[in-house]
């Protein structure tokens, strides 16, 4: 049988492929708990500066697979229940990983894979694919932190008109309220995303790990404790290699040569 997660790693960039072709990489029980297990090594991975994440074929990933959860002999809220706590746990892992996660929307990301490339740092997407919310048009509510992301994204009143009317929306469309970092040609997405990933793994990882930090938490704290963060991660950061190399690249007037370590 075929590995449902593909891990492949290159100069520093891991790449990570969905790959259910035949079923759009619809995510099953075994795909999720693949890809989480695969993103928790990749977070304490030193060789890996960035993660790159696509879809095997013609899709990114259509969502959960629906017609293996109907089929199940408990039903399919118990088997959604199951499929969600490992589909989270990879959520959860690609927002707190101090490294940069880049999808490559080659295709039709609905439902789960919907909500699964909102919680990437940045996105580049394939001028012809789509992007869909979906769950609410099967009569289900979103998860993989879609309502949390969503908002913060687009707005709330925009989120929940897509929420509600459930459109496919373009990459022009997407690109325009910011879901996606860039737009490129058919067939690009995957090249794009490795080339975002190499620029970024010339900068400061401990800087850029840090500061996402610093914005994910930002959501659950109150302005004067998240200023509180802010001040003591300076702190560290100064204090890091990268920190002291950045500053003495200033006053030397020259490009600094940083670390290439996320802690």
């Amino acid at each position: 049988m075929a590995a449902t997660v593909k891990l492949g790693k290159e100069n520093g960039i891991a790449e990570v492929l969905l790959n259910r072709p035949e079923a759009f990489n619809a995510f099953d029980q075994e795909m999720v708990v693949f890809l989480a297990e695969t993103l928790t090594h990749l977070a304490t991975d030193d060789s890996v500066s960035a993660i790159v994440i696509s879809g095997e074929g013609k899709a990114f990933c259509a969502g959960g697979d629906l017609r293996s959860l109907l089929a199940l002999p408990r039903g399919p809220a118990v088997g959604l229940y199951e499929l969600a706590a490992n589909f989270h746990q990879a959520i959860t892992e690609i927002r707190r990983m101090k490294k940069p996660v880049i999808a490559a929307i080659n295709g039709i990301a609905a439902g789960g894979g919907f909500s699964m490339a909102l919680s990437f740092d940045f996105r580049a997407m394939a001028q012809s694919a789509v992007l869909r919310q979906a769950y609410t048009s099967n009569g289900l509510s979103i998860d993989g932190g879609g309502t949390f992301t969503l908002p913060r994204i687009v707005g709330l009143a925009r989120a929940l008109e897509i929420i509600a009317f459930d459109k496919p929306i373009s990459s022009e469309q997407a690109l325009t309220w910011g879901l996606v970092t860039k737009v490129v040609q058919d067939g690009q997405a995957l090249e794009e995303a490795h080339r975002m990933a190499l620029e970024l793994a010339k900068g400061s990882l401990h800087s850029f790990g840090r500061c996402k930090e610093l914005i994910t938490n930002s959501f659950n704290t109150a302005f004067e404790a998240q200023i509180g963060l802010e001040r003591s991660t300076l702190s560290c950061c100064a204090d890091h290699p990268d920190g002291k190399e950045g500053l003495r690249a200033f006053v030397e007037k020259r490009k600094p040569v940083f670390t290439g370590r996320s802690n």
